[in-house]
């Protein structure tokens, strides 16, 4: 009884402090996102005062929390829109991988950690946040926007891509070679296609199944299916994200819309818990001895992300300001990059390496939020003049970029 006393008491204060917080952000028009993160490492592992009793509960309603935000992101497109942008969009893919992989590469052999720690660091530095990125897009209303196709397409290229690279880590970090991860690699790669597959030709069926007239079923059968096959992915070692990302993709119409209007506010509840419980997991003394390589890694690794979207946004003949927006919005690490950088720490293959991920993660998911707000501003100052400020106007009078959709006409947008 007593322990129940205070998990509520914990859990209730961890909710109206974060609504608390939401509120002073919104008032600042800011994303709440960072706001969140300091507070969990406020009261995290070597905080003020450490939580325990909610801790696993937080554990739980984190994870949910991401693949709520990937469900809705999979809400805004149907199956038809993921695979004609996947198609036009590997080569981004390809960019994106050897632009931000390499340099956490370089940074393990230049800290002379060796080759499999340079794998596993390549992998931190390569994986934008899904989770922080979703968040960010909703805060800042642009989920309607000409360039958010370009940065959905590269967070899916980039979530498919760990059912190839976890596998080969894990062989790589258990000291085996690369055959001994054959089956599961194999079984990682069937699982994603074969969700890929019933979630494009099969979508409707799904919808049909899904379909209620009554709200609460809806919400029953949607959630839990979600959380199904999200379970399932992670299982078989496929990204829970993707899978829940491929269920929103799959349901389609009214189903679709009305989905999107009941879990809304869960999506809100559990992704503000899941950057809580980042924060509550970092202890604030073993940042200082890593800050200076974490500081240079995440600088150079933002500019390589904004250079990915620039580059993947003009591909796809967006304007130059939703280039810069592209390229802004992909900068923040996360969930991904502190599931590899566990690994590492977990076969013990280097002592630093899991400080200097946790530092550079940190201060990577609270710039991202401010590079997706305030990179395309910026880049608009510096290329103020006669020329440039003129190229850039006419690059925004292109059909194709315009008329962005902003919240307020986000329900008027029909899905393709």
């Amino acid at each position: 009884m007593h322990d129940s006393a205070v998990f509520l008491i914990e859990f209730g204060a961890i909710i109206l402090g974060l609504g608390l917080l939401g509120r002073l952000a919104g008032r600042f028009r800011f994303s709440p996102i960072p706001l969140y993160l300091l507070a969990g490492l406020a009261f995290g592992n070597g905080g003020i005062y450490p939580l325990g009793t909610s801790e696993e509960f937080v554990a739980i309603g984190a994870e949910i929390g991401v693949v709520l935000l990937l469900l809705m992101l999979g809400l805004e497109y149907t199956a038809s829109d993921l695979v004609s942008n996947l198609k036009t969009q590997y080569p981004a893919g390809l960019v994106d991988a050897a632009l931000n992989a390499l340099p956490g590469a370089a940074m393990a052999l230049l800290l002379g950690w060796g080759p499999v720690a340079a794998v596993v660091l390549a992998g931190v530095t390569w994986i934008s946040s899904s989770g922080v990125i979703a968040k960010v897009l909703g805060d800042l209303g642009r989920l309607g926007n000409r360039e958010t196709p370009v940065i959905l397409s590269i967070l899916v290229l980039e979530d498919l891509s760990m059912a190839v690279y976890l596998p080969i880590v894990t062989a790589l970090l258990a000291g085996a070679g690369l055959a001994a991860g054959s089956l599961t690699l194999s079984i990682a790669l069937g699982v994603a296609g074969l969700v890929l597959v019933v979630a494009v030709r099969y979508g409707r069926h799904i919808s049909r199944f899904v379909s209620s007239d009554d709200s609460e079923k809806l919400l029953l059968v949607v959630l839990g299916l979600t959380l199904l096959v999200a379970g399932i992915a992670q299982q078989l070692q496929v990204s829970a994200a993707v899978g829940a990302f491929l269920v929103g993709i799959a349901l389609s119409g009214e189903v679709a819309e009305g989905a999107h209007h009941l879990l809304a506010p869960l999506r809100d509840l559990f992704a503000a818990v899941f950057f809580v419980f980042f924060g509550l997991h970092t202890d604030p003394a073993s940042i200082p001895p890593v800050l200076l390589p974490a500081l240079a890694l995440a600088v150079v690794t933002a500019l390589t992300k904004i250079a990915t979207g620039y580059w993947a946004a003009k591909r796809a003949g967006i304007s130059a300001k939703g280039r810069w927006r592209a390229g802004g919005t992909l900068v923040a690490r996360g969930e991904f990059s502190i599931v590899i950088a566990g690994l590492a720490v977990t076969a013990g293959i280097e002592p630093s390496l899991g400080p200097l991920a946790t530092a550079y993660v940190l201060i990577l998911v609270v710039l991202g939020p401010l590079t997706a707000r305030y990179t395309e501003p910026l880049a608009r100052r510096l290329t103020r003049g006669p020329g440039p400020a003129q190229a850039l106007a006419a690059d925004d009078t292109i059909p194709l970029t315009e008329p962005e959709v902003t919240l307020d006409d986000q329900d008027a947008v029909g899905r393709a």
